[in-house]
C-alpha cells in the first residue's frame, strides 16, 4: 500500500492557477526518447516510430471513487494505472499521460500534492512521461481526466476481434478480488456512520482491498508473452467484469464460447470474504470488474509456451458463433453467459 503524506491547508484560490501547477509538476521530468517537449509549452511534443494507440478515462467523485476510503495518493496512482491497462490491452508500450483535474474548493494545496505524488508514483513505476494536461476548479467535487498514449510494436495492435475458432481463452492473474475489496470497504464505511470511535480491523482483508485500491496494469504479462513469443489473436483488459469482457471479444470477433467455471482463477481470501458476505464468488468474478487483469484468446499451438505458467489461466475455448457464448458449470451443465458488468444492476 501507498504511506500517506502528513498535509497542511492552503487554500487554492490564494497562490492562483499557475503557482498551482508549478508546485504540482515540478518535480516532473521526461524519460521517454519520443518525449520531445513535456510539461511546460502550450503543447506537448511527441515523436513517434510506430502506430500510436491513444485512450481517455473519466472518474468522477462520487461514481467511480469515495473519498471517505480512498486516499488521495492511492486515487492519483489508480487513474494512472486504469488508463495504462486499456494500452497494455492493445498490446502497445505505454510512453505518456496526460492528467487533467477539476477541483472544489475543499480540496487545498496539499491535498492536490498528495493527489500528484500518486500520479508520479504510477509514472515512474511504468516508465510513462506526464506530458500535460489541465488544472480548473470545480462547482462540487473532484473529477479526473487522464488520457494516455502508447506505441504499438512492429507486429501491430491486438484488437478485440480476432479470436477464431478453437482458440483457448486465457486470463492473467486472478479475478473478482477488487470487487470484494470494494464491498469490504463499502461496509465499513456504513459502520463509522454509526459509530465513529469504531477502528476497523482490515488485516484480513488487505489483499483484496489493495486490489480495489491499488491496482495495477499486467505491463508485466505483455513482456511476458512477448518472451514466450506468444501473440494473442484477441485481447482486452477486464474493468466491466470478466462476462462482459469475454462477451465483447466474441461480439467483435463473431464468435461464441464456453467459459469453464471451475477454471476461473480465484484467490483464497476472495473465497473466505464470499463465504463471509455469503455471495457466490463466481457471480463475483463473472460481473464483479476493477481488475484489470487481461483477458485473450491465442491459438491451440501456443498451448505448450504457456501452461506452466502461473501467471496465465485456461478458462475456456472459442467455438462457432452459432453455439452462443455459455458458462459451463461445475456439473457440466451450462448456462448462458451475460453481460452485467460493474456495478450494474441488470442489463
Amino acid at each position: 500500500m501507498i504511506e500517506p503524506k502528513k498535509s497542511s491547508n492552503t487554500k487554492i484560490d490564494s497562490i492562483g492557477e499557475f503557482t498551482l501547477i508549478n508546485n504540482l509538476t515540478k518535480n516532473y521530468n521526461s524519460k521517454q526518447k519520443s518525449t520531445i517537449v513535456g510539461i511546460g509549452d502550450d503543447a506537448a511534443v511527441l515523436n513517434f516510430n510506430g502506430n500510436a494507440v491513444v485512450t481517455t478515462d473519466m472518474l468522477i467523485e462520487g461514481v467511480h471513487f469515495d473519498l471517505s476510503y480512498m486516499p488521495l495518493k492511492h486515487l492519483g496512482y489508480k487513474s494512472i494505472v486504469v488508463n495504462l491497462s486499456d494500452l497494455y490491452a492493445m498490446g502497445a508500450n505505454a510512453s505518456q499521460v496526460l492528467v487533467s483535474i477539476a477541483a472544489s474548493n475543499r480540496f487545498t494545496l496539499e491535498a492536490l500534492d498528495e493527489l500528484y505524488q500518486g500520479i508520479k508514483l504510477a509514472c515512474e513505476n511504468y516508465g510513462v512521461d506526464l506530458v500535460g494536461g489541465d488544472t480548473t476548479s470545480s462547482v462540487k467535487g473532484m473529477q479526473i481526466s487522464v488520457t494516455a498514449i502508447g506505441v504499438t510494436p512492429k507486429s501491430g495492435p491486438i484488437l478485440r476481434k480476432g479470436a477464431k475458432e478453437n482458440d483457448l481463452i486465457v486470463v492473467s492473474g486472478d479475478i473478482g478480488s477488487a470487487f470484494m475489496g470494494l464491498k469490504v470497504l463499502e461496509r465499513e464505511k456504513e459502520v463509522f456512520k454509526v459509530n465513529p470511535k469504531n477502528q476497523p480491523d482490515l488485516e484480513k482483508y488487505t489483499y483484496i482491498i489493495e486490489r480495489q485500491l491499488k491496482p495495477e496494469a499486467r505491463k508485466d504479462i505483455i513482456k511476458l508473452l512477448r518472451d514466450l513469443e506468444v501473440v494473442p489473436t484477441s485481447m482486452i483488459d477486464i474493468s466491466d467484469g470478466l462476462s462482459s469482457e469475454l462477451i465483447h471479444i466474441c461480439k467483435n470477433s463473431e464468435v461464441g464460447c464456453d467459459l469453464y467455471e471451475n477454471k476461473i482463477p480465484l484467490d483464497p481470501q476472495l473465497i473466505s470474504v464470499c463465504e463471509e458476505f455469503k455471495i457466490d464468488s463466481t457471480t463475483i468474478a463473472l460481473n464483479g470488474g476493477e481488475d484489470y487483469e487481461l483477458l485473450m484468446t491465442i491459438s491451440q499451438k501456443d498451448f505448450p509456451k504457456i501452461k506452466a505458467n502461473p501467471s496465465l489461466t485456461v478458462i475456456g475455448y472459442i467455438k462457432d458463433e452459432n453455439a452462443g457464448c455459455n458458462l459451463v458449470l461445475r456439473d457440466n451443465s451450462s448456462v448462458a453467459l451475460k453481460a452485467r458488468g460493474w456495478g450494474s444492476k441488470e442489463n
